[in-house]
């Protein structure tokens, strides 16, 4: 690749998130302008970490990073600040640009026009049109916020655009549109996603974050392309291995059989002995991005009732206004009921609701724990260490354990060594994705309540955790825009929230 056509380079370079972690080692790599790149690594790797290197608000540690100084970066980040909730939609954007933008609210309209953004009804609601900038970040949904964290990015029409898991939350027609819009855009794109289907829609290369060899590794071919080209590796480097471990052993044996005949036969001896140590020398190091949690189960007390949930009503967003819908719907256990609609209706809003016991309509029937896997994981508490949250857990469930059981859980989730004591908060999205379904395994709710499960989660773990809740027993509520997720779970019935409600709507029965 030469140098004109190379908008961005890593040259040995060395980062260290602290002492006890060390993202890469002399990694190198480049980037040429309009390339439509994936970076891919499992959970806690430093994908996002590298984002920031390259944004400028880390600093390598060694090595350098070249940058081409009149290209720009824009970062489209996985979640709002907690800090940047409280401002309202104008004040969000300007806090976009390091100058006063005086023409911000027609740069605001086009963008989100971009990111087709669901607006108010503005023939019916003329007064929504000046207050709708005026809006709370923390008032949209988690699908209405992803939006805006693109329109974040993509107002500042940079030269280089990172994307940092952009479909979390989207619907298929928010997914399709963003879709379309990298395939247009014509500059450099970098994406994190686990969204197979997402990404070999438009990639063009892969930078792979290994865990192991702390290397920047760079791949052409799309994000299928490069999984098959590393599980060959894997593939290759098992092999390997098994039949040096053979070729150990046999000269071991040999070496102790000759050993024990003295004279010459221990010269023999000896250079069995080199020749295992030769072969132990050359086994290679697997590597370990293969490494999966472990199957699982969510287990649901004894005594959860037939009848979990009666829901009379709920509350959906129409026109940007909240509106009540009447309804009758009996959720017994081991029924699986879906949520679906689009992305502002109120999904988020219902389910938060529905998992605190005071939504309108809800009744949940006495001694039932409700398991709550929240897409922001704001119901953990970040402050508090992955090791005490699931003892937490375990000493709120209905079944007492040991520490050695939580920690034999938490290591079924790959939480193991310095993780268990660091605090949730120091995590990344995909590490406390897997502190909260280890949370539910120690729970036993009677209802599950999961509000896009699959979002920020790597791709090897989602057949396990959809298995598991295909498998559970007690009474779930799922919201999920991933389709090939939902297919590996057992629905019962599905509540569309966009449609009118039906007078004769069936309860969801059964579980006897």
């Amino acid at each position: 690749m030469s140098k004109s056509n190379t908008i961005l380079s890593f040259d040995e370079v060395t980062y260290e998130y602290d002492a006890k972690k060390r993202i890469m080692t002399e990694a190198s790599f480049s980037v040429r302008r309009g390339a439509k790149m994936t970076l891919m690594g499992q959970n806690g790797a430093g994908k996002s970490t590298l984002f920031g290197l390259i944004t400028g608000t880390r600093s390598p540690d060694e090595g350098q990073i070249n940058l081409d100084p009149k290209a720009t970066i824009a970062l489209s980040r996985q979640v709002i600040p907690r800090d940047e909730l409280s401002l309202t939609m104008r004040e969000f954007f300007a806090k976009c640009f390091s100058e006063t933008i005086y023409n911000l609210d027609p740069k605001i309209d086009e963008v989100l026009e971009i990111v087709a953004m669901p607006l108010p009804d503005y023939e019916t609601y003329p007064e929504q049109k000046d207050l709708f900038k005026d809006r709370v970040i923390s008032s949209f949904s988690g699908g209405q916020q992803a939006r805006l964290l693109l329109a974040s990015a993509l107002i500042q029409k940079p030269d280089i655009l990172l994307l940092d898991e952009p479909t979390n939350n989207l619907d298929t027609a928010g997914i399709e549109h963003l879709t379309d819009f990298i395939k247009r855009y014509p500059k450099t794109v970098l994406v994190i996603s686990h969204d197979a289907d997402f990404l070999n829609s438009f990639t063009q290369g892969v930078l792979y974050l290994n865990v192991q060899t702390k290397k920047v590794e760079r791949y052409e071919g799309n994000y299928d392309d490069v999984l098959e080209e590393i599980g060959l590796q894997v593939d290759k480097e098992t092999k390997k291995n098994a039949q040096l471990r053979k070729q150990i052993q046999a000269n071991k044996d040999k070496s102790n059989q000759f050993a024990n005949k003295g004279g010459n036969m221990r010269l023999v001896a000896r250079k069995m002995r080199d020749r295992a140590e030769a072969a132990e020398a050359s086994m290679v190091d697997v590597r370990k991005d293969d490494k999966t949690i472990r199957p699982f189960t969510i287990p649901v007390h004894e005594s959860v009732p037939l009848n979990v949930l009666e829901l009379t009503s709920y509350t959906v967003i129409k026109n940007h206004m909240p509106t009540e819908v009447p309804a009758n719907i009996t959720l017994q256990r081991g029924k699986h009921l879906r949520l679906i609609g689009p992305n502002g209706i109120g999904k988020t809003t219902l389910l938060e609701s529905l998992a605190s016991g005071n939504a309108s309509g809800e009744e949940i029937a006495d001694g039932v724990l409700v398991g709550y896997y929240r897409q922001d994981f704001s119901n953990l508490d970040f402050d508090q260490t992955v090791l005490d949250c699931l003892l937490q857990a375990a000493s709120d469930s209905h079944k007492r354990r040991t520490e050695q059981e939580v920690r034999s859980t938490a290591a079924s989730f790959l939480i193991t060594g310095n993780m268990a004591y660091a605090k949730i908060g120091l995590l990344s999205e995909g590490q406390k994705g897997l502190v909260a379904f280890a949370r539910l395994v120690l729970l036993e709710p009677g209802l599950l309540i999961l509000d896009e499960p699959t979002n920020h989660i790597n791709f090897r773990h989602i057949p396990m955790i959809a298995k598991a809740l295909d498998q559970y027993e007690g009474a779930m509520i799922l919201v999920s825009h991933v389709e090939e997720f939902v297919d590996q779970i057992r629905i019962d019935d599905t509540l569309d929230l966009g449609k009118e409600p039906v007078k004769s709507k069936k309860p969801v029965k059964g579980g006897e």
